[in-house]
């Protein structure tokens, strides 16, 4: 199943950042997001391997990021308020500390700004264009490093601004270039 995109314009609904906020409180066991238009996309679960292949990615960066300690590690239920007023979920996202402390956010409401790096992970329920559409909207935004992650076709795309997309067949590992130094992530088990 696809996830499902939900347009609230013909019923004149407009939901404001808290109000999206609390619906989201309010169906855990649901993955919403919202699009800089104002639709929801309603994901569906993934199945144990994606399940098992998100948490791998997440637990290597967030070693790395515990050793690094320039940035802090954030999984796929937390929302990223974009500054087109689009609220996304990457699988994994790392935001630099500095960013962080010069904001203090609430913690308790959306982060309001773009990742520095990002991590899609495609699944089975996922359409390869709306990923993609989304990595270039987060690097319109300020990221600055992204990966997506396609384990159907043993591939990964990296993204980068004002750059062409690179994309890799295969690779064991990956690195975190100068925004996330240091690192290199093993793909064993992900792809």
């Amino acid at each position: 199943m696809l996830a499902l995109e939900l347009d609230l314009q013909p019923a004149d609904l407009e939901l404001s950042d808290e109000q999206f906020y609390h619906l989201c409180q309010g169906n855990r066991d649901l993955r919403l997001e919202r699009t800089a238009s104002g639709k929801l996309v309603i994901m569906p679960p993934t199945g144990w391997g994606t399940g098992n292949r998100n948490l791998r990615l997440g637990q290597r960066l967030g070693n790395w990021a515990d050793t690094d300690g320039t940035g802090i590690v954030f999984d796929s239920s937390t929302g990223f308020r974009l500054p087109n007023g689009a609220i996304r979920s990457p699988d994994v996202a790392w935001v630099r500390q500095d960013r962080l402390t010069a904001l203090n956010p609430n913690p308790n409401q959306f982060l309001p700004l773009c990742p520095d790096f990002v991590i899609e992970l495609r699944s089975a329920n996922d359409s390869l264009s709306s990923l993609q559409l989304k990595m270039q909207e987060y690097l319109a935004h300020g990221l600055q490093l992204g990966w997506l992650v396609n384990p159907q076709d043993q591939q990964v795309e990296i993204y980068r601004p004002e750059q062409e997309v690179e994309v890799l067949q295969a690779p064991d590992f990956l690195r975190g270039e100068s925004v996330l130094p240091n690192l290199q992530l093993s793909l064993a088990g992900i792809l």
